[in-house]
């Protein structure tokens, strides 16, 4: 018997130095650990411990005897990675890195964002120095996107926040909730109060179709959608058409799969999760029966990861429908299936699409209906929505890269609602340097620059660090990377003694944000939430307004 790691995995790489016989592949020190969908147990090594189970902070990880229906093919696909990447291990413990001399004394941080990249260099902070920090976030809630972009049906992706919950138990890490940098508190503020200030900000903005149409009502992003059914006060009040029976996304990434599968899921076993009642009241009224997903490149080249696509096979009352022409591939891409060095998780991704194509489908079920190889070229209607206008791609090779050219085919799907789900983008930072192009701020291994030198004391992490990709446990490693870097300054005298204290700060922030939320704030929101939740089965009823939340911090 071995372990299996599944779906819900995060590659917060917890696990990795956990396994006493160096199991788990790849490693944060390996080259494809920054590309790989998940991580995999080898079941030939593995001598069911149990380590892992206790380290993963997703509950991903089963017993190869405890895997449900929905999750039994993951033990092929661990097996598959170590055909293709037999274990070769040189296993040494690892170093615990070095800590900054005592007689620095104590390190002073302003971490701003409380999503999983700012809490995962918070954590490292804390396990490596003699620290007080301080976080800021703009809502009175901390977790970002845990609480507020992972889709309400995946619970155990968000047990990622219980770990960081953990880990600031302590009175050296602060929250100051509901203040706002540029607001309440200024960047030179902050740096005058702290040896550094780390920004954990994320990718708040999305990115654009650039068509005709795209403004028309009816239109939005799936960033804006994701919000509103996760109850983040900023969208709590939006409004979605589930009048109609399609509803088209563009983009297939897992976002697009997220939203797909809520606005086709049995609305009973919605019910029984946390998403915001105002989203379910929503839903359960939704006259929606198909969501049609384009993407623009063919099945090989899809953004999502294989395991979400397998896991949309499990859905109660649900078909998810591929025409087999669109798995027919160009000469490059069966090339690539052909190979036998192809990546298990690729290869899955085309057998899946197959198996989808080849089951008979009941008139009955809500439908999920992929289109590879489709770019939509206008949103039509009059005074709103009507549908969406796409010419069908072909791949060409350009400078040995696949890319997707239209053919001059076009197609017109009837949709009283369209939701792009193309990629998010990082929004300038106060008084930080800013790549418009890339949508981050400058920087080299989280050291911010500008004119081409660092700037003294300020750091970077996440998502504004790196640019949007990567899953929640990618962080811990990029974080790993920014500290290293604050720690290194700090030891050589390179960052400016903090003029102000703990209290002075805390004087300050009274005087401009009263409503200011700490720990004792969030944890009143935290337990009247799940109090709330109990009586109807749920794991938590959100607040979904400022006012809600700051009236339960009192409470």
């Amino acid at each position: 018997m071995a372990y299996v790691i599944t779906q819900r995995c995060c590659n917060d790489a917890s696990c990795v130095p956990e396994c006493p016989v160096d199991c788990i592949r790849p490693t944060p020190e390996q080259p494809e650990f920054a590309t790989t969908e998940q991580l995999y147990i080898d079941p030939d090594t593995c001598i069911d411990c149990g380590a892992c189970v206790d380290a993963c902070p997703v509950e991903a990880i089963f017993s190869e005897d405890d895997l449900t229906a929905s999750l039994a093919r993951f033990r092929d696909i661990n097996a598959a990675y170590y055909e293709r990447h037999p274990l070769e291990s040189n296993f040494e413990p690892l170093v615990t890195p070095a800590r900054p001399p005592k007689e620095l004394g104590t390190l002073r941080v302003a971490v701003v964002g409380a999503g999983p990249a700012a809490c995962y260099a918070a954590e490292e902070l804390l396990r490596r120095s003699d620290v007080e920090v301080e976080m800021f976030d703009r809502l009175p809630t901390p977790w970002g996107l845990v609480r507020a972009g992972v889709a309400p049906d995946h619970p155990g992706t968000k047990g990622v926040s219980g770990m960081f919950d953990s880990a600031f138990r302590r009175d050296t890490l602060q929250y100051h909730l509901n203040v706002e940098v540029g607001k309440h508190i200024s960047h030179e503020e902050l740096l005058a109060h702290h040896h550094a200030v780390i920004y954990a900000v994320g990718a708040s903005t999305d990115r654009r179709l650039g068509v005709p149409g795209e403004d028309l009502p009816g239109s939005h992003s799936a960033t804006e959608f994701v919000a509103w059914y996760n109850g983040h006060p900023d969208y709590a009040d939006r409004t979605f058409d589930l009048s109609g029976e399609r509803v088209v996304i563009v983009g297939n990434g897992n976002v697009a799969l997220d939203v797909a599968r809520v606005l086709t899921l049995d609305h009973d076993e919605l019910a029984k999760t946390d998403i915001a009642d105002h989203a379910l009241d929503a839903l359960r009224q939704s006259a929606v029966r198909e969501v049609v997903v384009l993407g623009r490149r063919g099945p090989l080249q899809a953004a999502y990861t294989s395991s979400e696509f397998l896991a949309l096979g499990y859905l109660k009352g649900v078909d998810v429908v591929i025409d087999p022409a669109d798995l027919e591939l160009d000469p490059e891409s069966r090339a690539l299936l052909d190979d036998p060095e192809i990546e298990p998780s690729l290869r899955l991704k085309y057998q899946l699409a197959q198996e989808y194509a080849a089951k008979p489908h009941d008139p009955a079920h809500r439908r999920i209906v992929f289109r590879y190889l489709a770019s939509p070229t206008a949103i039509t209607g009059g005074d709103r929505v009507e549908g969406v206008e796409y010419a069908r791609n072909e791949l060409v090779s350009e400078n040995g890269v696949l890319v997707a050219r239209a053919t001059g085919d076009t197609e017109t799907l009837p949709a009283a609602l369209v939701l792009r789900s193309v990629g998010y983008r990082g929004r300038p930072v106060p008084d930080l340097p800013f790549d418009e192009r890339a949508g981050i701020v400058p920087n080299e291994h989280g050291r911010v620059f500008a004119d081409g030198a660092p700037v003294p004391g300020v750091y970077v992490s996440g998502w504004i660090k790196r640019g949007p990709r990567g899953v929640i446990g990618s962080n811990r490693a990029d974080a790993q990377e920014t500290v290293e870097r604050l720690l290194d300054d700090f030891t050589a005298g390179k960052l400016a003694v903090p003029q102000g204290d703990r209290q002075a700060l805390k004087d300050l922030l009274t005087r401009r944000q009263p409503d200011r939320v700490d720990r004792d704030g969030w944890k009143a929101i935290d337990a009247a939430e799940r109090t709330a939740g109990r009586s109807s089965g749920r794991p938590r009823v959100k607040f979904t307004t400022v006012e809600d939340l700051l009236k339960a911090a009192r409470g």
